[in-house]
């Protein structure tokens, strides 16, 4: 239900299709969603009736899209973990290797390709880091908890103290790559190539642009379903 209280966050963890309408509009849904429709369109150029329009629209289309949010909490920490971190893990070394040899070949004339390559890098080793803490010490605690729940046990107090510090972490270091993206979305024009880009570099840019789609439903299902309700489990203990 679509109103003006409810945060874009709430929506985008609702219905899923509501992320193309953020995505149409430019508007954060991952790691900005914790604002409202008024928020976020506050600083744009966009109409707030356009957008609730076509959120409505979307609403009367039957929805094939998977209802994370009735999911298991330790069932979607293992869903993010083999489907989203595996994804950056696979694509990053790969593109690393195509966007070095963009700027051998092209970077002469498209000096950008330097600042992308050096932004994507910087990003492919933070996210590494950032997904080893997330299955080492987050996702087993957030598991950990529902097991506990399931058997109706207690749980000794976490070495961080409570779920909402890694969990604060995790966030932090998600805006920095929503961020990052922002940049490198800029610098390539929004994934559109040159007219002399030969085939390599259009598929770069095609997976750099997937590589974002991908980090921005990584980042929503943490962000907006898993982590807030990891946080409200902990306070039932």
């Amino acid at each position: 239900m679509l109103t003006k209280e409810r945060t874009i966050g709430e929506m985008v963890a609702e219905d899923f299709r509501a992320a193309s309408v953020f995505r149409k509009y430019k508007i954060d849904f991952c790691c900005k969603g914790n604002r409202t429709i008024e928020e976020a369109c506050e600083n744009k150029k966009y109409n707030v009736a356009d957008v609730y329009s076509d959120l409505e629209n979307i609403g009367k289309e039957k929805s094939g899209d998977i209802d994370f949010n009735s999911w298991p909490l330790d069932l979607l920490a293992d869903y993010v973990e083999k489907t989203h971190h595996r994804y950056v893990e696979e694509n990053s070394t790969v593109l690393i290797q195509y966007l070095n040899k963009l700027c051998k070949v092209h970077g002469d004339r498209h000096p950008e390709l330097f600042e992308i390559t050096k932004l994507f890098t910087e990003s492919a080793q933070e996210l590494a880091a950032h997904m080893k803490k997330e299955e080492l010490i987050l996702f087993p605690f957030i598991k950990k908890m529902v097991a506990a729940k399931q058997k109706g046990e207690t749980i000794d107090r976490p070495h961080f103290g409570t779920v909402e510090s890694p969990v604060a972490m995790m966030k932090d270091e998600h805006t920095v790559e929503g961020e990052r993206f922002e940049v490198i979305a800029k610098l390539t024009n929004n994934y559109q190539f040159p007219e002399d880009a030969c085939g390599t570099y259009q598929v770069t840019y095609k997976m750099l642009e997937d590589f974002e789609n991908d980090l921005h439903k990584h980042i929503h299902l943490e962000n907006n379903i898993l982590f807030p309700k990891a946080i409200e489990l902990e306070k039932t203990f």
